[in-house]
């Protein structure tokens, strides 16, 4: 590890809660089965087809498996995980299916079940960047960091793949939880031209690049999202206010210290921001 990396693994922001917490990401970074719309392409085989020329056989486990992606977003995962095994008795080899039971696994707290099947997934249909990318965020839920920067990787390789943002963002979240912060800004930033708008690559940014003392820098990220009235919470006010008392401003810091108290003035946020403890 370089000095800067454990310079950087010292600094306060990487011990306290984050916006967006590590494991509120759950749902943001996993990849769903696409199975929406009259045409869709064949994730073992890769070819468009429709609802007209798709044999019977998958039609019919596409139909159960929609059921069960509907009862998995309302977050009725049993019930999901009961029509995934359906559609899979009715068309065994059918990709998306195990991804959506690997997902599913994964939330009932499940997780060898949800990597075999991802495994059973890319099994069936080889470099599948969706199964990759969701294998890979199990793999770093469970520690796995270098296989969990392969399983990216992989998907990140597949010319065709369309969810390349939230890909590079879980590849540098998973970064900074196993301590490397270089690599994730690196990450980030790549996730950052994808989807600039993505509050979520924006304040992990700002995090980073204020516990490296790139200030000036960091602001450009938090301003962004604490103007946008949808996107503040706590948190980043704090991060803004923060990174403002580093630049000397204090009247921008107060006046973020300001909404902190109108906002969320049961918050340690504002009970930090009261004590004064832009450095802790």
């Amino acid at each position: 590890m370089s000095g800067l990396e454990a310079r950087l693994l010292a600094h306060p922001q990487f011990a306290q809660r984050a916006f967006w917490t590590w494991l509120s990401l759950l749902m943001l970074a996993l990849v769903l089965p696409s199975l929406h719309g009259c045409a869709q392409r064949a994730s073992d085989g890769g070819d468009i087809v429709t609802a007209s020329d798709e044999p019977e056989q998958r039609h019919r486990a596409r139909l159960r498996l929609q059921l069960a992606l509907g009862y998995y977003e309302r977050g009725q995962h049993t019930v999901a995980l009961d029509e995934t095994k359906q559609a899979l008795v009715i068309d065994p080899a059918f990709v998306d299916a195990y991804n959506l039971r690997g997902l599913i696994y994964m939330q009932l707290g499940q997780p060898r079940l949800a990597q075999d099947s991802f495994r059973r997934a890319l099994s069936l249909g080889g470099d599948n960047p969706d199964v990759l990318h969701n294998l890979g965020w199990l793999q770093c839920q469970q520690g796995e960091f270098a296989q969990a920067a392969l399983s990216f990787e992989r998907a990140l390789a597949q010319p065709a793949y369309s969810q390349r943002g939230k890909t590079w963002l879980s590849m540098g979240l998973c970064q900074i939880r196993s301590g490397q912060p270089v690599a994730a800004e690196q990450s980030l930033l790549k996730a950052h031209a994808l989807d600039a708008e993505n509050p979520v690559i924006g304040y992990n940014l700002a995090q980073l690049l204020y516990a490296r003392d790139a200030t000036p820098e960091a602001r450009l990220y938090i301003q962004r999202i604490n103007s946008n009235g949808a996107l503040v919470n706590a948190e980043t006010l704090w991060l803004g206010a923060k990174i403002e008392h580093r630049l000397g401003n204090a009247q921008a810091r107060d006046r973020l210290g300001g909404q902190l108290r109108v906002r969320y003035p049961g918050s340690k946020e504002l009970d930090s921001y009261d004590r004064r403890a832009f450095d802790e």
